[in-house]
């Protein structure tokens, strides 16, 4: 059974809660670039990157408790390739592992492939994150491949693996 979310797109308000949340060490943990996110960050972030369109990015809410539980984004969306990343993050902890990450995806594909019109949306996650990996799984992304000590964090190498899911198969899946 499939959790009930559903997304909304994030407005400058926002802010405290997403900063608070990428900060967390539970989600911190699991981004490439660990530097702590600042007000100003994301306040740039909004205004240069998600209201210009590069960047589409939603809270998700769930709709057992009505709590905004976490965001879901779509970065660097390439229009002549029909492209885009896919990223997310769950910052309340007692949302975890219910399933609420894989029906947020799907709303976020939905969006990428119906409204936005892409081909394409691929992630990054490091290797021995097998949770998100199933989890991105039960969204419809498939595996791609692992690149090998890809990124350095603290001195040490990590792989990284890449997933990504094709809009033709967004419509089996879907």
């Amino acid at each position: 059974m499939k959790h009930p979310v559903r997304i909304r797109p994030i407005t400058e308000a926002d802010t405290d809660k997403i900063i608070a949340w990428r900060n967390a060490p539970s989600v911190m943990e699991h981004f490439i670039y660990r530097t702590p996110l600042t007000r100003d960050d994301h306040l740039n972030w909004f205004h240069n990157r998600v209201q210009t369109g590069e960047v589409a990015q939603f809270m998700i809410i769930d709709e057992e408790t009505e709590q905004e539980v976490g965001s879901v984004y779509l970065r660097d969306i390439d229009r002549q390739n029909q492209k885009c990343e896919y990223g997310i993050f769950i910052g309340e902890d007692s949302c975890r592992g219910k399933g609420i990450g894989s029906a947020a995806a799907r709303l976020a594909l939905g969006y990428a492939f119906e409204t936005l019109g892409l081909n394409r949306v691929y992630l990054r996650v490091f290797a021995e994150n097998l949770r998100a990996q199933k989890s991105y799984e039960n969204a419809g992304f498939r595996y791609e491949g692992t690149f090998r000590d890809d990124v350095i964090i603290d001195g040490e190498a990590h792989d990284m693996v890449f997933m990504g899911i094709l809009r033709r198969d967004w419509k089996k899946e879907g």
